[in-house]
């Protein structure tokens, strides 16, 4: 804009100087648009014309504009109105997020909890799925946290005819929202100001069990994905003089790992029976998972399990600010869950044993906001329940 009315490269003394052209540079900045996401505190605001007016302005290394947060952003308060008691929506949900992409479970959650009665919520829902199911697949390539959130998009689409009968039923529908926030926890936890956090998921198998053949649940769409995910990552870091060869070898046996994943899982639905290569790989999979976690924990000078057991699972983030009520929306992941599901191996039904994320929402304190240490110490202590009154688990 400033090169188009001064021409390229104008010194200072040429802006200052040419009191016409600053008046129309300024006059064309007004007609810009105002950020789409309001990250600052906003007081005795009446309408959203004087908050436009209010938050506009040079934002210099501006914070980045992100899916999730613009979806908050038009579900709360003043987006959209108060309920039938004039409450108004000061906080958002986590289950806004899957329920704007498409989860209609989520959505019924929603309105379950009454979420859906503030005026004009239902509206821009249906508005933001309208947006989001236009977004065209080079949007959700652009990096790597739009990328993070298409590789969970499968996980809130109706499964089709042709997958197991265990993944067509309403406890898997709300597994798999669970797998969604718990991830996307996750995402949160990993773009906000604290330190870095690693962590691990695993399986394990009963020795004594006769026949230890494992299953993959089968999401094709996700894996495949990921995948993209790994690559575009290691393809970041090469271009940025970042990529050591260690990380460089970790991320090519991820990438490859995830695309067996894939492999099998398109053999799984259509019946094509799996090979005992692919089996060893079922077998293998919570020891590959232990061995990027250790890889990703050398820098700290961890190197063996014992003392990686020191670095849990569970993380925290705040997502959302009410600086009016004095409170921060906390998303949390706690101690993993073992989950049990009958699956079909070689024509026969088993049962396969598996993992899955804890997760966790709740309003906490503006003053207070929880770092990973003291989430972690009030799980350990049981002290869940000072958090009981905004407490929402799948």
């Amino acid at each position: 804009m400033a090169d188009k009315i001064y021409g390229k490269n104008a010194s200072p003394k040429k802006v200052v100087s040419n009191s016409d052209k600053w008046n129309t540079f300024l006059a064309d900045v007004r007609k810009l648009e105002p950020p789409a996401i309001n990250s600052n505190p906003v007081f005795n605001i009446t309408s959203s014309a004087d908050l436009d007016n209010e938050i506009k302005g040079f934002r210099f290394m501006g914070q980045r504009f992100t899916i999730d947060a613009f979806i908050f952003q038009r579900l709360i308060y003043q987006e959209v109105g108060g309920n039938s008691l004039d409450v108004l929506r000061m906080l958002p949900k986590g289950l806004d997020i899957p329920a704007a992409m498409g989860s209609t479970e989520a959505y019924a959650i929603l309105k379950s909890m009454k979420e859906t009665d503030y005026r004009n919520y239902p509206e821009n829902m249906t508005k933001l799925k309208t947006y989001i199911s236009s977004l065209k697949n080079e949007i959700w390539q652009q990096n790597l946290y739009w990328g993070w959130l298409y590789a969970l998009k499968p996980l809130v689409q109706e499964k089709p005819a042709g997958y197991p009968p265990f993944m067509r039923n309403a406890a898997w529908v709300r597994k798999e929202l669970n797998a969604y926030l718990g991830s996307w926890t996750e995402l949160k936890h990993d773009t906000i100001l604290y330190a870095k956090q690693a962590y691990a998921l695993g399986t394990g198998i009963d020795v004594n069990v006769t026949d230890d053949r494992g299953y993959v649940e089968p999401n094709p769409y996700v894996y495949a994905r990921l995948a993209s995910l790994v690559k575009m990552t290691g393809d970041g870091m090469q271009n940025s003089g970042l990529l050591n060869e260690q990380d460089k070898a970790s991320l090519e046996r991820m990438e490859e790992l995830v695309l067996s994943l894939k492999t099998i899982s398109e053999k799984e639905l259509s019946n094509t029976p799996l090979t005992d290569e692919e089996y060893e790989l079922i077998r293998s999979y919570g020891g590959q998972l232990k061995d990027f976690w250790l890889d990703a924990l050398k820098g700290e000078g961890i190197n063996n399990s014992s003392t990686a057991n020191d670095r849990p699972a569970a993380l925290v983030a705040d997502v959302a600010t009410n600086s009016d009520g004095g409170q921060v929306l906390e998303e949390a992941t706690g101690s993993i869950f073992d989950i049990y599901v009958v699956v079909p191996v070689d024509g026969k039904l088993k049962i396969a044993a598996g993992s899955i994320y804890s997760y966790y929402e709740f309003p906490w304190p503006l003053n207070d906001r929880l770092t990973n240490t003291k989430w972690r110490e009030m799980q350990k202590m049981d002290r869940l329940h000072r958090c009981r009154d905004g407490l929402m688990r799948l």
